[in-house]
């Protein structure tokens, strides 16, 4: 656990608080939240009072200060490091396991944050356009890039309503939403432009793309730069012998065996899918279990398979 015994919480009111934590995640950066829901009896702390911790052990905000603080912050610290874990009501009594006399207890809701993820979709063909704004509707933070200006028109990419990230109940942790109403960043523009990563974290570890443009060799070209890159999840669209074709091209180029190993290809859960909406539901589905961490053993990397194999789009 990360050492607090230097950590000073600057004070802040609770808007300040809510306004620095939705900048960190803004930022990429995780975050946990504290907010006291109850007192009883005597405590020093009052209902609606919010604490944050950030990634770098900075703190701001109060939740009445003190020992119930400090033990308030030693779990906030490991909900930080335990990325799966989940909201928490905790209750605090305050009499001598925390050496106070004041005879009262507060209840504190724990939540840890984690930004949303990016996803670089490239290519806004059939599939594309269907797929960022499904992504979108579920919480990703999304860019679609095309270097073809009728392909980046914005009237191509069909509006879905946004509805964000809702409270986990699974363990996992919540998950800041894109905004409501917040559309697909569309960039016109080569995949491997600066401006396509601009506003995405420095470290793209955490970070998805999808490759799926009207061109094989583009495809190859954009899997290459997105292992490059270090984008933590590589897929891309295609049947199981073009596949087998990338793997291969990739293994000539010099690409590193675990790069290759790690490129999902035809990405998407197998469900039949055939049509654009229908590859895109099938992706989407597999992005939201990547981002819970529920990796599935029987997933493939990028796979042989008879030629003829096509992935519909």
């Amino acid at each position: 656990m990360p050492d607090l015994s230097q950590v000073i919480p600057r004070t802040a009111l609770p808007h300040e608080v809510l306004r620095a934590a939705l900048g960190a995640l803004e930022a990429g950066r995780r975050v946990v939240l504290a907010s006291v829901v109850a007192r009883h009896g005597s405590a020093p702390s009052t209902p609606g009072q919010k604490l944050c911790l950030l990634d770098d052990l900075t703190a701001i905000g109060t939740i009445g200060g003190g020992a119930v603080e400090r033990a308030a912050l030693g779990m906030m610290a490991r909900a930080l490091d335990e990325l799966d874990s989940a909201p928490k009501l905790e209750t605090f009594r305050l009499g001598p396991s925390l050496g106070m006399c004041c005879g009262g207890s507060v209840e504190i809701l724990i939540e840890p944050m984690v930004p949303a993820v990016h996803v670089l979709v490239i290519g806004a063909g059939h599939v594309g356009a269907f797929a960022a704004p499904l992504l979108a509707s579920l919480g990703f933070r999304v860019t679609l890039c095309d270097a073809r200006a009728a392909a980046a028109d914005p009237a191509r990419v069909p509006p879905l309503p946004l509805v964000g990230a809702l409270p986990a109940h699974d363990g996992a942790p919540r998950e800041a939403a894109s905004t409501p109403g917040e559309p697909v960043r569309l960039v016109l523009a080569d995949h491997d432009d600066p401006e396509v990563t601009a506003g995405m974290p420095a470290d793209l570890s955490e970070a998805a793309a999808l490759v799926m443009t009207h061109d094989h060799a583009l495809d190859q070209a954009a899997i290459a730069w997105a292992l490059a890159r270090g984008f933590g999840y590589v897929g891309g669209v295609g049947s199981r012998a073009k596949a087998a074709r990338t793997r291969a091209r990739l293994e000539a180029k010099g690409v590193p065996e675990g790069d290759v190993a790690r490129v999902r290809m035809p990405v998407g859960l197998d469900i039949g899918a055939r049509t654009p909406a229908e590859i895109s539901v099938a992706l989407a589905a597999e992005l939201v279990a990547w981002r819970a961490g529920r990796r599935r053993a029987r997933w493939s990397p990028i796979v042989a398979a008879p030629p003829g194999e096509e992935q519909a789009g």
